[in-house]
């Protein structure tokens, strides 16, 4: 997943995805000039029925690439995605891993509003890593992913349903994207061996001439003291893009779990969408600016599971996005 997300502070991007440089400090970035908060009528988001669906995901096993539960995962989020969304693509590949074998490769898309020119891509993948190569024990099993994958999934499908049932103005439409296979790669296949899934679609749009007016990846939200400050590569790409969401953290109250504080550069699905795309796309992620290791202690290991997911983290991810749709749809 995280495209060669190593030990190193900073991670490269191009499209070969080669290390740039590695940086520790930690910078506390200019937080915009506070605004009035607008009086946004937003949906409530349920963290509870999100949790379900993280519980329902980890029940089925690791979703690698050819297993069973990798298909059983791909029919599920399908079969969600009808009853929330208007629009319902699915996209089945063969991708090419850092190891040379063929993998089986699921990309599912939910459109709301498909006629509104106006579009907002949410995105995120929802694989488990096949080897838990940060783990001290059993490296080369898979692991459950319930934070580095199902969160995610869980947070985008729920998001979707009350959108569903408070409606949007029909001139924006939203574009949740499943992406499969990021997480089978190595460093020594390069950073090119992740986020295959995101690669395939960036370049076979599920709509052709496929644009949005910025996009937003979801990447581990849903760990207990979770802490999402501004990823770098965000903050290339589309700087006004990521300060507008964390201004709408603030404005929904959840501005403790969205630090103004700069990260480093994360190589991860937002890449390829931007460099491929163009499609201003920001990566909302759990980092720890404040320690050696970047990524949280549970990341690559068994202990990614059920046990260390949090439903406040999931109402402050969930709500967030939720304040971002409609304070768009309001400027509309």
């Amino acid at each position: 997943m995280k495209l060669l997300k190593t030990t190193s502070l900073i991670i490269a991007a191009s499209l070969a995805f080669a290390s740039c440089k590695d940086s520790t400090e930690q910078k506390t970035a200019d937080a915009p000039v506070a605004a009035p908060a607008p009086k946004i009528n937003t949906p409530d988001f349920n963290a509870d029925s999100t949790y379900a669906d993280i519980n329902t995901q980890v029940t089925m096993g690791p979703r690698t690439p050819g297993s069973a539960a990798q298909k059983k995962c791909a029919d599920w989020m399908q079969g969600r995605l009808k009853v929330v969304c208007d629009t319902v693509y699915r996209q089945e590949a063969k991708v090419t891993g850092g190891d040379g074998k063929q993998l089986p490769c699921y990309n599912l898309i939910g459109s709301i509003n498909p006629k509104a020119q106006r579009r907002i891509l949410l995105l995120t993948h929802w694989d488990s890593r096949p080897w838990a190569d940060q783990d001290t024990k059993d490296k080369d099993k898979p692991i459950l992913a319930a934070d580095d994958a199902s969160s995610g999934v869980a947070v985008l499908l729920e998001m979707a349903k009350k959108i569903k049932a408070m409606g949007l103005s029909s001139d924006l439409g939203i574009d949740i994207l499943f992406t499969d296979v990021e997480d089978y790669g190595k460093t020594e296949w390069g950073e090119n061996s992740y986020c295959l899934g995101t690669q395939y679609w960036a370049k076979h749009p599920h709509v052709a001439g496929y644009k949005a007016e910025f996009g937003i990846l979801l990447d581990m939200v849903g760990a207990s003291g979770a802490q999402f400050p501004l990823e770098g590569f965000s903050s290339e790409f589309a700087p006004a893009q990521q300060q507008m969401v964390w201004q709408a953290a603030g404005h929904a109250g959840y501005s403790s779990y969205f630090p103004f504080v700069q990260a480093g550069k994360i190589t991860d699905d937002h890449v390829p969408v931007n460099q491929i795309t163009g499609i201003k796309t920001i990566d909302i992620i759990n980092l720890n600016v404040n320690s050696q290791n970047i990524f949280a202690p549970h990341w690559h290991t068994h202990n990614d599971n059920m046990g260390i997911i949090d439903k406040n983290t999931l109402k402050a991810v969930g709500q967030t996005l939720l304040q971002v749709i409609y304070e768009n749809a309001a400027r509309a």
